[in-house]
């Protein structure tokens, strides 16, 4: 179940889906700073208001 729409940290492809954008655009976004992640245990997560910041829309 994909939690998205409330969730402060999502994945790449759920953040891919809130922004409107292929995975791999968000892999890009991370690959060079511009989105920045954060480890929750084993998996590398997008905290959600950088992630609108860096896209330029409101949280």
């Amino acid at each position: 179940m994909s939690t998205s729409s409330t969730s402060l940290a999502l994945t790449m492809k759920d953040a891919a889906k809130l922004v409107g954008v292929d995975y791999r655009t968000i892999k890009l976004g991370i690959e060079n700073g511009t989105i920045p992640t954060v480890q929750l245990g084993p998996r590398r997560m997008i905290p959600r208001v950088p992630l609108l910041r860096a896209f330029g829309v409101d949280a």
